[in-house]
């Protein structure tokens, strides 16, 4: 038997799939109106989406490169006298001659070198032997073991590195950084240039491009080690050394390097091995999230409040309509749920498209750098409902307001 009303007329119901049809119509009466009134949502979910699967590509890509880079580098330091090398006068190196050899021995190490500058100050270089004053650069004098410029993994524009054979007979030969050859306007090799040191001469052996470790020696005169020594005597600044070693052995090629070096005071030296990729790549994803999560949730609410003005503007053009369903049966809480469906549909419409704009920009980003796109399947299913919410809550407002509407009220308008 049919429930009814104390008068004795049937209840007043309405069932979801019609409730959904009228909102679809009247989604459609306007379609322009209901396209900008999306825009906001559309938005709003195709920024959160893209962020968080940029975050997420950008994020593995720092990481693979990081592992690949820093995380096989260690750095060992002389901290010296630091007084003394203020004051550029030449301070005592805490390295053993062989420094490179026992490090090159340790498990995990792939290659070793040394590199310290030459004079307290930048030296005077030019390309001629009486230059005027137009042509002397200052420029940083590097000294360097064979073994520092491979761990450098440098790319060579023309020549070659200077090796042991150089290194050993102490020869004045010298590999520039592009920068440096920039500034000296040595371009190649094919007239065997030679760059004046401070007046002693050097000739150019190579040009550096490019460097994977250390891009400061992209601005340096490089010259060898025993070269240095026998030229200028002790250095002039902390020596260092710098370790390329093979992946995962990091850690541990930082701990034994002092002790291999000074068993008799390891504390001389001080080892940095490389910070952990985890929380480098989490620092930075975090704060590009953070940042761009706060312009997708002012642009949802934007969107929000788009749809709350439109709909009420809605609500007051219905009027008539209002009262008419009022007066053949239709309660206030079939008003406000019509009202609803209607900016549900609208944001979950806003936030299926979205959502696929989002995927598509980061899939377009990804290709574009050649990438691999890491999208989390959480984030696509979950954007069209951030989508479906906003429109739910943003209608609730004009709901209420078009469920407290009168009937004779609204049939006098």
């Amino acid at each position: 038997m049919a429930e009814a009303e104390p008068t004795g007329f049937p209840v007043s119901r309405i069932r979801g799939r019609d409730l959904y049809s009228e909102a679809l119509a009247g989604l459609l009466q306007r379609p322009a109106r209901t396209l900008l009134t999306m825009l906001g949502t559309v938005l709003g979910v195709g920024a959160f989406t893209a962020i968080l699967g940029l975050t997420a590509t950008t994020s593995g890509q720092i990481s693979k490169d990081f592992t690949v880079l820093t995380a096989t580098t260690v750095t060992v330091n002389d901290p010296g006298d630091a007084a003394a090398a203020a004051a550029s006068q030449r301070i005592a190196d805490d390295f053993p001659a062989d420094a490179d050899q026992v490090v090159d021995r340790l498990n995990g190490v792939v290659r070793a070198g040394r590199t310290w500058p030459v004079f307290g100050t930048p030296a005077s270089v030019a390309t001629v032997t009486s230059p005027s004053p137009d042509q002397v650069r200052q420029l940083p004098v590097v000294a360097a073991t064979p073994g520092y410029l491979h761990v450098l993994e440098p790319t060579l524009r023309s020549g070659t590195l200077f090796d042991a054979f150089h290194d050993e007979r102490h020869l004045r030969v010298a590999v520039l950084g592009n920068a440096a050859a920039a500034q000296l306007g040595v371009s190649n090799l094919a007239n065997q240039p030679a760059v004046f040191v401070n007046g002693v001469a050097y000739t150019v052996i190579g040009i550096i491009d490019d460097v994977q470790r250390a891009p400061d020696a992209l601005l340096d005169v490089l010259i060898p080690a025993s070269t240095a020594r026998a030229e200028y005597g002790a250095p002039a600044a902390q020596p260092a050394m710098l370790i390329r070693t093979r992946p995962g052995a990091a850690q541990l090629v930082a701990h034994q390097v002092p002790l291999a070096l000074r068993p008799d005071n390891p504390q001389l030296l001080q080892s940095v091995p490389p910070p952990d990729p985890h929380g480098l790549r989490d620092q930075v994803g975090g704060s590009l999230g953070d940042l761009f999560l706060v312009l997708a949730a002012i642009t949802l609410l934007i969107g929000a409040v788009g749809i709350a003005n439109t709909t009420l503007v809605a609500v007051l053009e219905r009027t008539g309509e209002i009262g008419l369903r009022r007066s053949l049966g239709a309660r206030s809480r079939h008003i406000a749920a019509q009202f609803l469906s209607e900016t549900t549909v609208i944001g979950t419409l806003g936030g299926l498209v979205g959502t696929a704009l989002g995927l598509s920009v980061v899939l377009g980003v990804a290709v574009a750098n050649h990438w691999t796109a890491v999208l989390d399947p959480a984030t696509t299913l979950l954007a069209p409902l951030i989508g479906t919410v906003t429109g739910l809550v943003a209608g609730a407002y004009p709901a209420l307001r078009a469920a407290r509407i009168e009937p004779l009220e609204a049939l006098r308008r």
